[in-house]
């Protein structure tokens, strides 16, 4: 019995690692502060990367489009059409867009994103035409260094978007009908 009790505690001895190597000068460890200092000193330029596309959009495309060694978060908000609205069975939306106040909004969403998180890229992606089911219509990705940054800035940017941003949707539904949807949240409806 007194060896069983050795064995163990032998065996619990041999599976203890220090929680950090011994640092010897001139080992192979060293480099790793050079290394680090480097990746400290890498300066990346910040994007804004906006694009309205009738093509599908892909979710790793533009998520990989924010991605940078610099941050640790990459927040995402992916709008998709739903298959029904009070009621009616909806088979696709149609998206339309003045492009250039389109493209200028959503400059002005990103440098106010900038004044107010520390973010370091920012991509929106807006699909036009014909949206089937399912599949994304707008797609937000923020990359930030930490996730309370990006998490708060992809909100702020959707709903921002939809309130100031000039695009409409209209509702396929399938008895044939179909109805332009007003943006509720739009400031310039915001009388009616």
């Amino acid at each position: 019995m007194s060896s069983l009790e050795i064995s163990s505690s032998s065996f619990s001895q041999e599976m203890k690692l220090p929680l950090s190597p011994p640092l010897v000068e001139g080992s192979a460890l060293e480099p790793l502060g050079c290394v680090r200092k480097d990746m400290n000193e890498i300066e990346e330029k910040s994007k804004d990367i906006i694009k309205f596309t009738a093509e599908k959009l892909s979710i790793d495309e533009v998520s990989q489009l924010v991605v940078s060694p610099l941050c640790g978060a990459v927040s995402l908000f992916v709008g998709t059409t739903r298959n029904n609205f009070e009621g009616k069975k909806v088979i696709s939306l149609e998206y339309e867009a003045y492009l250039p106040m389109a493209e200028n909004e959503i400059r002005k969403i990103c440098s106010d994103i900038r004044q107010k998180w520390p973010v370091k890229h920012i991509a929106v992606f807006h699909r036009l035409g014909l949206v089937p089911v399912s599949e994304a219509s707008i797609i937000i990705a923020v990359s930030s260094a930490h996730r309370t940054s990006s998490l708060e800035a992809v909100s702020y940017a959707i709903d921002t978007l939809k309130a100031k941003v000039p695009i409409w949707k209209k509702e396929m539904y399938e008895e044939s009908s179909s109805s332009w949807k007003r943006n509720k949240e739009c400031f310039w409806t915001a009388s009616d």
